[in-house]
């Protein structure tokens, strides 16, 4: 490979800039208005952590830049149209699909566009921000603006996950069980496409007429074209491009992956802060009887959603209790042991009665499905919470140390994560079927994830590579059957 171009936005270039690349990598001072600098070096050996995300898949990449404006931004993309290289997107690169990890051509890492641009209280409160913004940074934004009266819902497990990033996959996580995914408070967005030409889209205002769509430029042209034909199933879905009739074409930008363009600038719908919010962590005798338990809370908050304040459940298979608890982290936190398999509630809603009563027929409910009482953890605090949350967090982290120390002797492996989602009636098929696959080929592995949506993660741990190739088979074979 040649060497290859790394963007160095500058004010002024001295030589201690041009020797030492840690300065140039990790300095924001020195970034702003962009030129090339001349300073040459290869991406794989000076900026090797933008050529991976969370996937631990590794990629490759020709040029890579950091820009700080939509000036920049436009520029960047210039320069990729001039070698005819094709622009890979970036945020924090804490996505587990290798969305961000480039193929080739250049890496376009809006890292550095984290402002929060305004704050908007009618008719509906809302934050505008840019691409680079953390989910971290986001909420300490809201919190500290509304006086903890507002909040964005969205509760993907990474928190410093960026905005961008949250917007190109439709992020999720635990509440959307309540809530529903990025795509339902993202209310505006401003787009740059590959030609450089850009798009303010807001939601309510353009829409498609059945499956045909015109979109105007802010320079006056005008895009259109048809949707694709397919249907989005009923069930929680992120593959593809999501088209409906008559959509909204705000949509169609959020969960591309950044395919259609770059989002500058994203408009965000805030909410009221539920004054009462708790968790609660069971532990259940085995995998039978926790299933039994979200099948039963599920049909009951269904039957009075409103009342039920139900907002998230998940669920944790005996494998990921070892590997969080082989670490100390279980310790740590303070997590209960659990010999079979545990589920997390988490409620919000108004007043003291109503945290009493959801506990007293939660309690109920747990009673009957053989949960061990005593040893339930009940988080009302945000300390608490916070604690059970990153409780949920550890499993993630534990399975990509993992593999990460595993591609050190056999570097052609990568994690192998499930991403399906199900029907209700589906739920211990799907489960059955993961059983069943698992212990046929001996994989390790361990299951945990969203069971509120039938959305758990199956995340294969391969030790070598036939292990990987059994893997990647056993993961063709669930997909099939679960479409």
């Amino acid at each position: 490979m040649q060497d290859a171009v790394v963007f160095v936005y500058a004010k002024r270039l001295d030589d201690d800039t041009r020797r030492h690349s840690r300065f140039i990598r990790n300095s924001g001072a020195i970034m702003s208005g962009m030129r090339e600098a001349g300073i040459h070096y290869r991406v794989e050996h000076d900026f090797p952590d933008y050529l991976r995300d969370e996937s631990r898949r590794i990629g490759w990449a020709e040029s890579i830049s950091f820009p700080a404006s939509v000036t920049e931004v436009r520029e960047c993309l210039a320069y990729a149209r001039s070698r005819k290289e094709p622009a890979t997107v970036q945020g924090a690169r804490t996505g587990i699909t290798a969305g961000a990890v480039p193929e080739g051509g250049h890496v376009l890492n809006l890292s550095r566009m984290q402002k929060i641009l305004s704050f908007a209280r009618t008719p509906s409160p809302s934050v505008v921000v840019q691409p680079g913004l953390s989910l971290e940074e986001l909420r300490t934004a809201v919190r500290e603006e509304t006086g903890g009266k507002w909040f964005f819902p969205p509760d993907p497990t990474e928190t410093s996950a960026s905005v961008g990033g949250m917007i190109a996959c439709n992020a999720s996580g635990a509440r959307s069980f309540f809530y529903g995914p990025f795509r339902r408070y993202v209310t505006g967005l401003r787009i740059m496409l590959f030609d450089g030409s850009t798009l303010l889209i807001r939601r309510g205002v353009d829409r498609a007429h059945n499956r045909n769509f015109e979109i105007k430029t802010d320079s006056g042209s005008t895009l259109g074209g048809l949707l694709p034909s397919y249907r989005i199933p009923a069930v929680k879905n992120a593959s593809g491009y999501y088209v409906q009739d008559e959509m909204d074409l705000i949509d169609l930008f959020v969960g591309a992956e950044g395919t259609l363009g770059v989002v500058y600038e994203a408009e965000l719908r805030l909410i009221l802060n539920p004054p009462v919010q708790f968790g609660l962590l069971a532990c259940l005798p085995s995998e039978k009887s926790a299933l039994a338990l979200v099948r039963q809370v599920r049909e009951q908050a269904r039957m009075r959603p409103a009342q039920s304040g139900l907002v998230a459940m998940e669920f944790f298979d005996h494998g990921a209790l070892e590997l969080v608890g082989a670490d100390s982290t279980a310790v740590e936190l303070g997590v209960p042991a659990c010999a079979g398999a545990a589920v997390y509630f988490e409620f919000h809603g108004d007043g003291q009665d109503f945290l009493e009563n959801r506990v007293s027929e939660l309690g109920q409910s747990l009673e009957q499905n053989g949960a061990d009482l005593d040893n339930a953890w009940l988080a009302a605090s945000d300390q608490e919470m916070g604690r059970l949350k990153a409780f949920r967090h550890a499993v993630p982290e534990a399975v990509n140390r993992i593999v990460g120390e595993r591609k050190k002797t056999a570097p052609e492996i990568t994690k192998l994560g499930t991403d399906l989602a199900v029907p209700d009636d589906h739920l211990e098929e799907i489960m059955a079927l993961y059983r069943e696959g698992l212990e046929r080929l001996g994989l390790e592995h361990v299951i945990f994830g969203h069971i509120g949506d039938n959305h758990v993660h199956v995340n294969i741990l391969p030790r070598n590579a036939d292990e990987y190739e059994k893997g990647r088979k056993l993961y063709h074979e669930w997909t099939r059957a679960a479409v």
